[in-house]
């Protein structure tokens, strides 16, 4: 039940704090944007910088693997033959 006189009391004066400094209020307001703007497009460069990294360590890793890839098709072909050959040679 505190809590919510509190809540509502808090209410009442920021509104009236609102009506009496809505000028102030506003001029705060129109400080603070650039600067949150400024930090969030900061965040998202890093951010999406750091994205870009990782796509391209994943993009060596892939090429690797399609090396890794292509030996083991090979040596499957290679195997695939000598049990046809195997197969031949007992019939």
């Amino acid at each position: 039940m505190k809590t919510l006189v509190g809540g509502a009391v808090a209410a009442v004066l920021g509104l009236i704090g609102l009506s009496v400094w809505w000028k102030p209020f506003f001029q705060l307001l129109a400080g603070s944007i650039p600067v949150i703007l400024l930090a969030g497009g900061g965040l998202a460069l890093y951010l999406g910088f750091d994205e870009l990294k990782d796509t391209w360590k994943k993009g060596d890793d892939d090429e690797e693997a399609d090396d890794g890839a292509d030996s083991y098709k090979q040596k499957i072909d290679e195997l695939e033959k000598k049990i046809e050959t195997l197969e031949s040679k007992k019939s």
